[in-house]
């Protein structure tokens, strides 16, 4: 049974959601977007209450059940050692496939590689809240947020951040803040929740522009969002974001469904033509370069105020710890 205090935090979460996305319907995306950046206590309480619920229930409900098998982070960990350190990594597997798939679009085709060089894998944790991969030594860690409730993290809008040809991330300490990312810098980008929290189509896919941007040619973009429903019942829209980012110049080369998320791997195509190849080949009349969400097809909800503790239910609490339990537990 769901204490009071755990009802509240999560209704100020669905809450914060609901707003962002009533505002953007109203005005306009991006003018809602800044509004929220500017709501300090908002975002602080947010932050606040993500990170109550995480280490003071969420976390705790994991171990007890024994779900460490759908731990998010854990996902990720394991999706990158594979693609990166596995004594045969993955990345070899993928590039192999690339090449062939250039010698059918051109049988002259050739193509001199260069090994993979990886002491740490150079990871970007967006939307990060507690930097949770800090904990894997393999891992050389920028973490990132709007609200970050750890000093680990830096306080940067990615939607909004400078990407510029430098060898290194920059930072402000005196604020805590980035002041701008590199270009073909980071081994692997993740995006856990993240796509979501964006109140437009065009905010999601300036994300991952901006990823693509910042990561190493074969580098991979990790993308986990909420899913609920059985296996196949959003696989239109997954098949949607794999046209959508293929345009971009990503692969997917994973997709994996866990108990209440759908989870990928997106690679950085050495070749643009291996993205174009799949979405001539692949394109059906439903699909759009867009990157929507089912919350996007959705009515709008009344504009009564979001339902007190005392009007929810524990069934409403239990939809709130499903979609962020991927969030990034203090002791993941």
């Amino acid at each position: 049974m769901a204490s009071q205090e755990q009802l509240e935090l999560s209704g100020l979460i669905k809450s914060v959601h609901q707003r962002l996305r009533e505002s953007a319907k109203q005005s306009d995306a991006e003018t809602a977007w800044q509004e929220h950046m500017q709501d300090a206590e908002r975002l602080k309480n947010y932050a606040d209450a993500m990170y109550k619920l995480a280490t003071c229930y969420w976390d705790r409900t994991m171990e007890v059940s024994s779900k460490r098998s759908n731990c998010r982070i854990e996902w990720v960990v394991a999706s990158c050692r594979s693609y990166f350190l596995h004594p045969t990594p993955l990345l070899y597997l993928f590039r192999e496939k690339e090449d062939k798939v250039m010698q059918a679009i051109d049988a002259s085709f050739r193509y001199e590689h260069r090994p993979y060089l990886i002491e740490k894998i150079k990871l970007l944790d967006v939307g990060s809240c507690y930097n949770p991969f800090a904990a894997f030594e393999e891992f050389d860690v920028t973490a990132i947020d709007i609200a970050p409730a750890q000093p680990s993290v830096w306080y940067c809008d990615f939607l909004d951040v400078a990407v510029r040809s430098i060898d290194r991330p920059s930072f402000s300490p005196e604020h805590r803040a980035v002041d701008a990312l590199p270009k073909q810098y980071y081994d692997a980008i993740v995006f856990s929740l993240l796509l979501e929290y964006l109140p437009s189509p065009d905010q999601r896919m300036r994300c991952c522009r901006n990823a693509y941007e910042m990561l190493r040619p074969e580098g991979i973009l990790l993308i986990i969002t909420p899913d609920s429903r059985h296996q196949g019942a959003n696989a239109k829209l997954m098949k949607n974001w794999r046209y959508t980012l293929a345009g971009i110049g990503f692969t997917r080369i994973k997709i994996e469904k866990l108990e209440h998320v759908t989870c990928m791997v997106f690679r950085r195509s050495l070749f643009p033509e291996v993205g174009q190849r799949w979405c001539a080949i692949n394109r059906e009349a439903y699909m759009m370069p867009v990157l929507n969400i089912p919350q996007d097809f959705n009515e709008s909800p009344s504009k009564e105020a979001a339902p007190s503790a005392e009007q929810r239910t524990e069934a409403d609490d239990v939809d709130i710890r499903d979609a962020f339990a991927g969030l990034p537990f203090e002791d993941s």
